[in-house]
């Protein structure tokens, strides 16, 4: 999710779910460690909220950890299944899969140092390392050094040959195979992502794991994410109405404008909030027509707002 779970759609979709964690679009540890910029910035109402890093070096990850649990966030966890070429270039991300003792290394490392829960996101395997004992190994092998949360993502990544994009469709799902991991390692806890697009999809892994990741669609048709406290955390609270969550979001884009940044930074994540109503498609235009405009304020939210119901 790089360059989409950014701060401004974490504030966004916090305004439909207080209960679901959030996670940071993945963040390397060179950036944190020697970027100019201060890319470990949120707003305190994302929380609970994980910082997803990327690096294969277990002390630069301990720092790194160290720094977020100093920083405030819940959680750290270590991306080992981004297969695109510019993290296999740096030695991270799924690549990482074939190198389970490094890993193990870098959780151990991480743990050292903080107390906040340490995790790892993964594949079910990668190129011709993809057997079901090449999984159970590799989580033995990093639960050992005490990850004792996976979110795996059930399709193998091609780290040659397919594109980033490639590899979200092209592999085969394969949702039994994380299943049987949980029945082998009971202990764990373990959650699945990939290709979850609707709440069928949610409660039917929930029957055999412990969690479910949503990225794409949770992004596309974010307004799925309205229903979460009260299907999975029993809350009585109504959720906002569509409407109501641009109302919610007035303030803080108001307060990003006048700290001199643009319109468009937000409302690129909130093209899809009205996905699948009578109205959607005017939304997604007139955002996309009016808000990259130099002087865009929120009068084009309300227009946008209010061309869903001008039929």
């Amino acid at each position: 999710m790089l360059d989409w779970t950014d701060r401004h759609y974490r504030y966004f979709a916090r305004l439909m779910s207080s209960q679901a964690l959030l996670y940071t679009e993945m963040v390397t540890t060179g950036a944190i460690l020697f970027g100019k910029g201060d890319y470990l910035a949120y707003n305190e109402a994302e929380h609970p909220l994980a910082l997803q890093l990327g690096g294969s070096d277990p002390q630069a990850l301990a720092q790194c950890a160290r720094i977020a649990e100093e920083r405030g966030y819940d959680e750290v966890n270590l991306n080992v299944g981004c297969p695109s070429d510019r993290v296999q270039n740096g030695r991270f991300g799924a690549c990482l899969m074939a190198e389970p003792l490094l890993v193990a290394e870098c959780v151990q490392a991480m743990r050292q140092q903080v107390s906040i829960p340490v995790t790892v996101k993964t594949r079910i395997g990668i190129d011709e390392q993809d057997s079901y004992q090449f999984l159970t190994d590799f989580t033995g092998q990093v639960s050992d050094a005490g990850c004792d949360t996976f979110i795996i993502h059930a399709r193998k990544a091609w780290l040659q040959g397919l594109s980033p994009k490639e590899n979200r469709e092209i592999p085969p799902l394969d949702y039994p195979r994380v299943y049987q991991l949980k029945c082998d390692f009971p202990a764990l806890n373990i959650s699945i992502n990939g290709g979850v697009k609707s709440w069928d999809d949610v409660t039917e892994h929930l029957q055999h794991l412990d969690g479910v990741m949503v990225g794409r669609e949770a992004y596309q048709n974010p307004y799925l994410l309205a229903e979460v406290d009260q299907r999975l955390f029993a809350s009585n609270k109504t959720p906002l109405s569509r409407d109501e969550v641009v109302d919610a979001i007035l303030p803080y884009v108001a307060q990003h404008l006048q700290s001199g940044g643009r319109l468009n930074h937000i409302t690129r994540h909130l093209t899809g909030l009205y996905q699948g109503v009578a109205g959607g498609r005017s939304w997604r235009r007139y955002l996309s027509e009016n808000a990259h405009k130099p002087d865009a304020g929120i009068e084009v939210l309300l227009a946008a707002r209010d061309s869903v119901y001008q039929r």
